[in-house]
Protein backbone atom coordinates (compact mmCIF):
# COMPACT_ATOMS: atom_id res chain seq x y z
CA UNK A 1 0.00 0.00 0.00
CA UNK A 2 1.28 3.61 -0.88
CA UNK A 3 2.00 6.07 2.20
CA UNK A 4 -0.14 8.96 0.24
CA UNK A 5 -2.69 7.95 -2.87
CA UNK A 6 -4.34 11.67 -3.97
CA UNK A 7 -6.99 10.48 -6.71
CA UNK A 8 -9.15 13.04 -9.01
CA UNK A 9 -8.21 15.83 -6.38
CA UNK A 10 -11.00 19.02 -6.94
CA UNK A 11 -10.76 22.17 -4.95
CA UNK A 12 -12.84 24.81 -5.84
CA UNK A 13 -12.47 28.33 -4.12
CA UNK A 14 -15.97 30.64 -3.14
CA UNK A 15 -16.32 32.50 -6.88
CA UNK A 16 -15.54 29.53 -8.68
CA UNK A 17 -11.64 29.38 -8.71
CA UNK A 18 -10.78 25.84 -9.34
CA UNK A 19 -7.54 25.75 -7.85
CA UNK A 20 -7.28 22.12 -8.33
CA UNK A 21 -8.26 20.23 -11.50
CA UNK A 22 -8.39 16.50 -11.11
CA UNK A 23 -4.61 15.65 -9.46
CA UNK A 24 -3.56 12.33 -9.26
CA UNK A 25 -0.58 11.98 -6.83
CA UNK A 26 1.05 8.39 -5.13
CA UNK A 27 3.79 8.29 -2.55
CA UNK A 28 5.56 5.19 -1.08
CA UNK A 29 7.62 5.59 2.34
CA UNK A 30 11.13 6.82 2.31
CA UNK A 31 10.35 8.50 -1.33
CA UNK A 32 10.70 12.10 -1.72
CA UNK A 33 8.35 13.72 -4.66
CA UNK A 34 8.88 17.08 -5.34
CA UNK A 35 5.60 19.77 -6.92
CA UNK A 36 6.69 22.36 -9.32
CA UNK A 37 4.65 25.24 -10.77
CA UNK A 38 4.24 28.96 -10.93
CA UNK A 39 2.29 31.29 -8.05
CA UNK A 40 -0.96 30.24 -8.80
CA UNK A 41 -0.77 26.60 -10.15
CA UNK A 42 -2.19 25.04 -6.85
CA UNK A 43 1.24 24.04 -5.27
CA UNK A 44 0.35 25.53 -1.76
CA UNK A 45 -3.56 24.76 -2.53
CA UNK A 46 -2.65 21.31 -2.36
CA UNK A 47 -0.72 20.96 0.48
CA UNK A 48 -3.27 22.54 2.45
CA UNK A 49 -5.98 20.31 1.22
CA UNK A 50 -3.61 16.95 2.46
CA UNK A 51 -4.16 18.00 5.78
CA UNK A 52 -7.50 19.78 5.42
CA UNK A 53 -6.23 23.01 6.07
CA UNK A 54 -8.02 24.68 3.72
CA UNK A 55 -10.10 28.25 4.31
CA UNK A 56 -13.89 28.04 5.07
CA UNK A 57 -16.22 27.81 1.93
CA UNK A 58 -13.53 26.02 -0.28
CA UNK A 59 -15.23 22.61 -2.04
CA UNK A 60 -13.56 19.83 -2.43
CA UNK A 61 -13.99 16.83 -4.38
CA UNK A 62 -12.20 13.37 -5.26
CA UNK A 63 -9.56 10.94 -2.36
CA UNK A 64 -6.77 12.17 -0.13
CA UNK A 65 -5.63 8.37 1.25
CA UNK A 66 -3.40 8.62 3.76
CA UNK A 67 -1.87 4.95 4.71
CA UNK A 68 -5.66 3.76 3.21
CA UNK A 69 -7.59 6.03 5.01
CA UNK A 70 -9.51 8.96 3.45
CA UNK A 71 -8.45 12.22 4.74
CA UNK A 72 -11.38 14.19 3.08
CA UNK A 73 -14.00 12.21 4.72
CA UNK A 74 -12.59 11.76 8.29
CA UNK A 75 -14.17 13.15 11.48
CA UNK A 76 -12.79 16.00 12.94
CA UNK A 77 -11.57 14.43 15.74
CA UNK A 78 -9.71 11.89 13.32
CA UNK A 79 -8.41 14.87 11.77
CA UNK A 80 -6.73 15.83 14.52
CA UNK A 81 -5.38 12.76 15.58
CA UNK A 82 -3.62 12.74 12.46
CA UNK A 83 -2.14 15.91 12.30
CA UNK A 84 1.70 16.12 13.52
CA UNK A 85 1.08 12.40 14.45
CA UNK A 86 0.31 10.47 10.78
CA UNK A 87 1.10 13.85 8.56
CA UNK A 88 2.34 17.37 9.35
CA UNK A 89 3.29 20.22 7.48
CA UNK A 90 6.25 22.60 7.07
CA UNK A 91 5.19 26.10 5.94
CA UNK A 92 6.75 28.62 4.29
CA UNK A 93 7.74 31.79 5.97
CA UNK A 94 8.54 30.58 9.21
CA UNK A 95 8.41 34.32 10.83
CA UNK A 96 4.81 34.10 10.07
CA UNK A 97 4.03 30.82 10.91
CA UNK A 98 5.47 30.46 14.62
CA UNK A 99 4.18 32.44 17.31
CA UNK A 100 5.82 35.84 18.10
CA UNK A 101 5.03 36.10 21.93
CA UNK A 102 5.62 32.00 22.45
CA UNK A 103 9.56 30.92 23.22
CA UNK A 104 9.78 28.43 20.56
CA UNK A 105 10.41 25.41 23.10
CA UNK A 106 6.72 25.87 24.45
CA UNK A 107 5.55 25.79 20.22
CA UNK A 108 7.25 22.78 19.61
CA UNK A 109 6.26 20.80 22.49
CA UNK A 110 3.18 21.35 22.35
CA UNK A 111 2.12 18.85 20.30
CA UNK A 112 4.01 16.63 22.17
CA UNK A 113 2.18 17.41 24.84
CA UNK A 114 -1.02 16.99 22.36
CA UNK A 115 -0.81 14.10 20.54
CA UNK A 116 1.90 12.05 22.46
CA UNK A 117 0.37 12.20 26.32
CA UNK A 118 3.82 13.41 27.44
CA UNK A 119 4.26 15.08 30.71
CA UNK A 120 6.44 18.80 30.69
CA UNK A 121 9.27 17.53 31.97
CA UNK A 122 9.21 14.75 28.84
CA UNK A 123 8.29 17.23 26.42
CA UNK A 124 10.86 19.23 27.22
CA UNK A 125 13.65 16.73 26.63
CA UNK A 126 11.98 16.11 24.02
CA UNK A 127 12.29 19.56 22.52
CA UNK A 128 15.76 19.77 23.39
CA UNK A 129 16.46 16.31 20.88
CA UNK A 130 15.14 17.87 18.15
CA UNK A 131 16.77 21.30 18.45
CA UNK A 132 19.76 19.44 18.74
CA UNK A 133 18.42 17.07 15.59
CA UNK A 134 18.21 20.07 13.40
CA UNK A 135 21.37 21.63 14.68
CA UNK A 136 20.58 23.68 16.74
CA UNK A 137 21.17 24.22 20.52
CA UNK A 138 18.93 22.71 22.96
CA UNK A 139 18.97 26.06 25.19
CA UNK A 140 17.68 27.51 22.08
CA UNK A 141 14.27 26.55 22.71
CA UNK A 142 13.84 30.22 25.50
CA UNK A 143 14.38 31.65 22.18
CA UNK A 144 11.48 33.88 20.58
CA UNK A 145 11.43 33.88 17.19
CA UNK A 146 12.29 37.51 16.31
CA UNK A 147 15.72 36.22 18.39
CA UNK A 148 16.64 33.78 15.23
CA UNK A 149 17.48 33.82 12.22
CA UNK A 150 15.53 33.19 9.06
CA UNK A 151 17.37 29.66 8.65
CA UNK A 152 17.13 28.90 12.44
CA UNK A 153 13.49 29.49 12.53
CA UNK A 154 13.10 27.49 9.34
CA UNK A 155 15.03 24.87 11.17
CA UNK A 156 12.83 25.28 14.43
CA UNK A 157 9.45 24.32 11.38
CA UNK A 158 11.37 21.37 10.90
CA UNK A 159 11.44 20.23 14.31
CA UNK A 160 8.30 20.24 15.20
CA UNK A 161 7.17 18.46 12.00
CA UNK A 162 9.37 15.91 13.29
CA UNK A 163 8.18 16.40 16.92
CA UNK A 164 5.33 13.41 16.62
CA UNK A 165 7.08 11.19 14.22
CA UNK A 166 4.84 11.84 11.33
CA UNK A 167 4.72 9.28 8.38
CA UNK A 168 4.48 11.92 5.51
CA UNK A 169 6.24 15.86 5.51
CA UNK A 170 4.93 17.89 3.49
CA UNK A 171 7.45 21.07 2.78
CA UNK A 172 5.89 24.60 1.18
CA UNK A 173 8.91 26.09 0.03
CA UNK A 174 10.56 25.89 2.95
CA UNK A 175 13.60 27.75 2.02
CA UNK A 176 12.11 31.10 0.30
CA UNK A 177 13.48 34.31 1.59
CA UNK A 178 16.58 32.41 2.26
CA UNK A 179 20.27 32.93 1.27
CA UNK A 180 22.06 30.24 -1.41
CA UNK A 181 24.08 28.61 1.53
CA UNK A 182 21.31 28.67 4.19
CA UNK A 183 18.78 26.96 1.40
CA UNK A 184 21.78 24.10 0.78
CA UNK A 185 22.21 23.50 4.54
CA UNK A 186 18.21 23.16 5.04
CA UNK A 187 17.47 21.03 1.80
CA UNK A 188 20.33 18.66 3.09
CA UNK A 189 19.24 18.76 6.73
CA UNK A 190 15.54 17.61 5.20
CA UNK A 191 16.73 15.16 2.90
CA UNK A 192 18.56 13.34 5.57
CA UNK A 193 16.19 13.44 7.82
CA UNK A 194 14.11 11.54 5.44
CA UNK A 195 16.28 8.68 4.96
CA UNK A 196 17.12 8.29 8.54
CA UNK A 197 13.27 7.90 9.62
CA UNK A 198 11.98 6.19 6.40
CA UNK A 199 9.25 9.05 6.00
CA UNK A 200 7.52 10.07 3.25
CA UNK A 201 8.13 13.86 1.89
CA UNK A 202 6.34 16.01 -0.79
CA UNK A 203 8.56 19.09 -1.65
CA UNK A 204 7.07 22.33 -3.17
CA UNK A 205 8.98 24.80 -5.05
CA UNK A 206 8.98 26.59 -8.26
CA UNK A 207 12.82 26.07 -8.76
CA UNK A 208 12.85 22.59 -11.16
CA UNK A 209 16.66 22.62 -10.03
CA UNK A 210 16.37 22.31 -6.14
CA UNK A 211 13.88 19.95 -6.48
CA UNK A 212 15.94 17.32 -9.25
CA UNK A 213 18.90 17.73 -6.76
CA UNK A 214 16.63 16.63 -3.90
CA UNK A 215 13.96 14.51 -4.65
CA UNK A 216 13.46 11.08 -6.44
CA UNK A 217 10.18 11.47 -8.44
CA UNK A 218 8.86 14.79 -10.12
CA UNK A 219 5.52 16.31 -10.64
CA UNK A 220 5.22 19.49 -12.61
CA UNK A 221 1.53 21.72 -12.43
CA UNK A 222 -0.02 24.00 -14.36
CA UNK A 223 -3.54 25.86 -13.56
CA UNK A 224 -4.16 23.16 -11.23
CA UNK A 225 -2.92 19.59 -12.98
CA UNK A 226 -0.09 17.57 -13.18
CA UNK A 227 0.98 18.37 -16.74
CA UNK A 228 4.25 16.08 -16.43
CA UNK A 229 5.18 13.39 -13.56
CA UNK A 230 8.67 11.03 -13.88
CA UNK A 231 11.75 10.71 -12.18
CA UNK A 232 13.16 14.02 -11.00
CA UNK A 233 16.50 14.26 -13.17
CA UNK A 234 14.64 13.08 -16.32
CA UNK A 235 12.16 15.73 -16.10
CA UNK A 236 14.50 18.57 -15.26
CA UNK A 237 17.23 17.55 -18.13
CA UNK A 238 14.46 16.34 -20.51
CA UNK A 239 10.73 17.55 -20.39
CA UNK A 240 8.31 16.26 -22.02
CA UNK A 241 5.80 18.97 -21.59
CA UNK A 242 6.57 21.98 -23.13
CA UNK A 243 5.72 24.41 -19.83
CA UNK A 244 8.13 21.36 -18.13
CA UNK A 245 10.75 22.40 -20.70
CA UNK A 246 10.11 26.43 -20.12
CA UNK A 247 10.41 25.83 -16.27
CA UNK A 248 14.02 24.06 -16.60
CA UNK A 249 15.38 26.52 -18.61
CA UNK A 250 13.96 29.09 -16.72
CA UNK A 251 17.43 29.24 -14.66
CA UNK A 252 21.21 29.50 -16.27
CA UNK A 253 23.11 26.21 -15.58
CA UNK A 254 26.14 26.06 -13.58
CA UNK A 255 28.93 25.44 -15.76
CA UNK A 256 27.45 26.53 -19.02
CA UNK A 257 28.18 30.00 -19.41
CA UNK A 258 25.97 30.45 -22.87
CA UNK A 259 23.04 29.50 -20.70
CA UNK A 260 23.63 32.87 -18.70
CA UNK A 261 22.62 34.43 -22.04
CA UNK A 262 19.37 32.61 -23.40
CA UNK A 263 16.07 34.01 -23.65
CA UNK A 264 14.03 32.87 -20.45
CA UNK A 265 10.64 33.29 -20.03
CA UNK A 266 6.95 32.86 -21.29
CA UNK A 267 5.21 35.40 -22.61
CA UNK A 268 1.66 36.04 -20.56
CA UNK A 269 0.39 35.04 -17.40
CA UNK A 270 -0.59 31.86 -15.49
CA UNK A 271 -4.54 31.73 -16.27
CA UNK A 272 -7.16 32.76 -13.65
CA UNK A 273 -8.26 29.66 -11.62
CA UNK A 274 -12.01 31.75 -12.35
CA UNK A 275 -11.48 31.24 -15.85
CA UNK A 276 -9.51 28.50 -17.29
CA UNK A 277 -8.90 28.62 -21.11
CA UNK A 278 -11.07 26.21 -22.85
CA UNK A 279 -9.25 22.74 -24.18
CA UNK A 280 -5.18 22.80 -23.12
CA UNK A 281 -5.19 25.57 -20.39
CA UNK A 282 -1.08 26.07 -21.65
CA UNK A 283 -2.07 26.63 -25.28
CA UNK A 284 -2.46 30.34 -24.79
CA UNK A 285 1.14 30.57 -23.79
CA UNK A 286 2.72 27.48 -25.66
CA UNK A 287 5.25 27.94 -28.71
CA UNK A 288 4.22 24.40 -29.85
CA UNK A 289 0.31 24.68 -29.57
CA UNK A 290 -1.62 23.19 -32.57
CA UNK A 291 -5.53 24.17 -33.40
CA UNK A 292 -6.65 20.83 -31.41
CA UNK A 293 -5.00 22.52 -28.31
CA UNK A 294 -7.68 24.95 -28.23
CA UNK A 295 -10.48 22.62 -27.84
CA UNK A 296 -9.57 19.37 -26.28
CA UNK A 297 -7.53 18.95 -23.30
CA UNK A 298 -4.93 15.97 -22.80
CA UNK A 299 -4.85 13.90 -19.94
CA UNK A 300 -1.38 12.37 -18.42
CA UNK A 301 -0.22 9.55 -21.23
CA UNK A 302 3.07 7.11 -20.70
CA UNK A 303 6.13 9.59 -22.15
CA UNK A 304 8.64 6.92 -21.55
CA UNK A 305 9.69 4.35 -18.84
CA UNK A 306 7.89 5.14 -15.38
CA UNK A 307 7.14 8.78 -17.18
CA UNK A 308 4.19 10.86 -17.79
CA UNK A 309 3.05 14.15 -20.08
CA UNK A 310 -0.30 15.67 -20.86
CA UNK A 311 0.90 16.59 -24.42
CA UNK A 312 -0.48 16.56 -27.92
CA UNK A 313 3.01 15.78 -29.33
CA UNK A 314 3.51 13.03 -26.84
CA UNK A 315 1.91 9.41 -28.90
CA UNK A 316 0.07 6.83 -27.14
CA UNK A 317 2.90 4.87 -27.00
CA UNK A 318 4.89 6.75 -25.30
CA UNK A 319 6.94 7.93 -27.98
CA UNK A 320 7.29 11.62 -29.03
CA UNK A 321 8.46 15.18 -27.40
CA UNK A 322 7.19 18.72 -28.03
CA UNK A 323 9.35 19.57 -30.75
CA UNK A 324 11.35 22.73 -31.19
CA UNK A 325 9.79 26.58 -30.69
CA UNK A 326 9.78 27.20 -34.71
CA UNK A 327 6.43 25.37 -34.50
CA UNK A 328 3.77 28.12 -34.51
CA UNK A 329 0.49 27.91 -32.37
CA UNK A 330 -2.18 27.41 -34.44
CA UNK A 331 -0.23 24.80 -36.94
CA UNK A 332 -1.31 21.77 -37.51
CA UNK A 333 0.94 18.21 -36.77
CA UNK A 334 1.46 15.65 -39.29
CA UNK A 335 -2.06 13.91 -39.79
CA UNK A 336 -3.38 17.05 -37.15
CA UNK A 337 -5.30 14.14 -34.44
CA UNK A 338 -4.19 13.93 -31.17
CA UNK A 339 -3.30 11.05 -30.01
CA UNK A 340 -6.19 8.54 -28.97
CA UNK A 341 -7.20 8.52 -25.22
CA UNK A 342 -7.78 4.88 -24.52
CA UNK A 343 -4.12 3.66 -24.83
CA UNK A 344 -1.55 4.37 -22.07
CA UNK A 345 -3.37 6.80 -20.61
CA UNK A 346 -2.83 7.40 -16.93
CA UNK A 347 -5.23 10.11 -14.65
CA UNK A 348 -8.85 10.53 -15.49
CA UNK A 349 -9.30 13.33 -18.16
CA UNK A 350 -10.69 16.25 -16.91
Amino acid sequence: MSLLEVRDLHVTYPGGAAALRGVDLSLVAGEKLGIAGESGCGKSTLALALLRLLPPGARTGGQILLEGEDVLTMKWGRVRAVRWAGASIVFQGAMHSLNAVHRIGDQIAEPILLHRGASPAGARKRTGELLEQVGLPAARARAYPHELSGGQRQRVMIAMALACDPRLIVADEPTTALDVMIQAQILRLIEGLVGEQDVGLIMISHDLAVLADTCDRLAVMYAGRVVEEGPARQVYEDARHPYGRALSGAFPRIGDPASRFAPRGLPGDPPDPAAVPSGCAFHPRCPVALDVCATQDQALRAAGADRWAACVHVGSDGTGTPPADDTTSGGTASGGTPPARDEGVRSSTP
